[in-house]
């Protein structure tokens, strides 16, 4: 033995062989040569990195992270209004967020990175996996190994009969069994369980067409809100809606003609005791509906149960009262008349809403007021409402602002809102007159001589949102495969079976055993029950 052979020996590591040699030591001060890579080799190991499985779950993890803040803030898509809102409450805070693209998530840079390279790390990873497994399910089952006993479930058994037979019953027992069997010698070795492969390609193929389906809904559909007045009806036509978000590829053509109408709204409503609020129990929007060619039919609209038509949904998103308002001039002539809008502040429909009137006075006036269903004068003098249910003495207040309305000036102007930087003040808190006040019936006259207005009643309005997305089957149908792959990898074995038989006294000796790929808690069962159908087609009452 050499002197460098005795070291080794010599060093007590006992998981080194006693014929191992070391590598000769480099000289001292000489610097490790690694291998360059080039840009090729850097590009196919960016490449084999991006399409790993464990990087596919990382970005699907970080895909399902990066869409929270889309539920957690109204988002521009299909909540303009809450958009306004919380800019509004919070102005500091929606500046940071409006500049991080959090409004618009599933738009943003960020997210369609992710969701890009989700994309391209699933077809990277299917595409040779596919290869592998056609292949796999083409190639025969692999020659029995010479040592049946160190694989699972090793057992031994004889029977009375010859080679060539217990070897054909042998495979007619795994041919059953669904296993595709090959024969090498005295031997047949099967294997089944690829649809366990197959489930789990199901699988990711799946993932990649909810991609593809949410991105070509994204791009070909539209979502739209409209607020729809009691007796008016909703023609499906770009000019119709109060907002509008197309997809990328969206046409005005994709726009199928239909009609609604409100008829009427029901809202039911239960008295907590504890807090003297009404809670919300159940609202029902009656409308009736026609599509090119019919008549109108009757159809009712419910929180969370969409009505369909002409290849939309319809949700119901809100709802609330709307005030009758005639506004005249000081000739008498009428400069505004018709129901408007008010915003529920609370679940007692205490209702915010702004009147604007541009011609037909001397100057342009703008109304900011308060609709209480079921007045109640506070301590301090303001109101706010006992209940949803509106009656009689119903209250309007408004505070009244003249001079420009900002409509002028070809940029669009919220209907929601009142900008008072170009406006005076003349009638409210910071004016000389207090704010009008108007039951129902009441007709006031307007500061300064501009006229009256008249508070002729109210009529209830939905707050609907038109969900078009041509893709949304597609997306189920994949989401139904997803899990049908899911299944069948998670709970089909793949497993190979061998049995050989050797001629022995008095008959044949059988050797049975298996081999699983991956955990198999059940295989040891398995190959005792393959041994005892097998044996018991031989009709053998011996076992060893």
């Amino acid at each position: 033995m050499s002197p460098k052979k005795a070291r080794t020996v010599g060093s007590g590591d006992p998981l080194r062989p006693s014929d191992h040699i070391d590598a000769p030591e480099a000289p001292a001060g000489a610097d490790i040569a690694q291998p360059k890579l080039g840009v090729v080799g850097y590009l196919r190991f960016f490449w084999r990195q991006l399409t790993s499985m464990r990087t596919a779950l990382v970005l699907l993890l970080l895909l399902a992270l990066a869409a929270v803040p889309g539920s957690l803030v109204p988002q521009r898509s299909s909540d303009p209004n809450g958009v306004i809102q919380y800019e509004r409450e919070n102005p500091e805070a929606f500046q940071v967020l409006d500049a991080l693209g959090v409004f618009s998530t599933f738009s943003s840079p960020w997210f369609s990175a992710i969701y890009l390279l989700l994309f391209v790390s699933l077809v990277g990873c299917i595409l040779p996996r596919t290869k592998h497994h056609i292949d796999a399910l083409r190639a025969r089952p692999p020659k029995t190994p010479a040592r049946l006993a160190r694989l699972v479930g090793y057992t031994e058994r004889t029977a009375g009969t010859d080679v060539e037979t217990a070897v054909a019953e042998a495979r007619r027992v795994l041919r059953g069994a669904g296993y595709r069997v090959e024969r090498y010698g005295d031997s047949i070795s099967a294997e089944r369980g690829y649809l366990r492969e197959t489930g789990n390609l199901v699988f990711h193929t799946s993932l990649v067409g909810v991609l593809v389906a949410v991105g070509i809904g994204g791009g070909y559909g539209y979502n739209g809100q409209r607020v729809v007045i009691e007796d008016t009806a909703f023609t499906n036509s770009l000019a119709s809606y109060d907002s509008f978000n197309p997809g990328r590829f969206f046409t005005e053509t994709a726009l199928e003609p239909f009609s609604l109408r409100l008829d009427e709204f029901e809202g039911s409503y239960q008295l907590d005791p504890a807090t003297g609020v009404y809670q919300p129990i159940d609202f029902t929007a009656h409308l009736s509906t026609r599509e090119p060619g019919g008549e109108w039919t009757d159809a009712d609209l419910k929180v969370n149960s969409p009505l369909e038509i002409g290849g939309t949904k319809v949700y119901l998103l809100s709802n609330g009262f709307a005030p009758v308002v005639t506004v005249r001039g000081a000739d008498g002539e009428v400069a505004f008349s018709g129901p408007v809008a008010f915003i529920p502040q609370d679940n007692n429909l205490r209702s915010l809403g702004v009147i604007k009137v541009p011609d037909g006075l001397d100057d342009q006036l703008g109304l900011l007021g308060f609709f209480y269903p079921d007045p109640l004068q506070l301590t301090d003098g303001t109101y706010t409402s006992m209940s949803p249910y509106p009656g009689e003495g119903s209250l309007l207040t408004l505070t009244v602002y003249r001079g420009d309305l900002g409509l002028d000036d070809g940029v669009a102007v919220n209907a929601y809102s009142l900008d008072t930087d170009e406006l005076t003040q003349i009638a409210g808190p910071n004016a000389e007159l207090p704010a009008l006040e108007l039951t129902q019936g009441d007709t006031v006259e307007l500061p300064d001589g501009l006229g009256t207005i008249s508070f002729e009643g109210y009529k209830r309005f939905i707050g609907i949102e038109f969900h078009h997305d041509p893709t949304e089957n597609w997306v189920l149908v994949f989401a139904i495969t997803i899990l049908g792959g899911l299944l069948v990898s998670l709970f089909v074995p793949r497993r190979r079976m061998w049995i050989k038989a050797a001629a022995a006294e008095g008959g044949v000796r059988l050797e049975y055993a298996g081999l699983a790929r991956g955990e198999d808690p059940g295989l040891e069962a398995a190959v005792a029950e393959l041994a005892d159908k097998h044996t018991a087609r031989l009709q053998t009452p011996n076992v060893g």
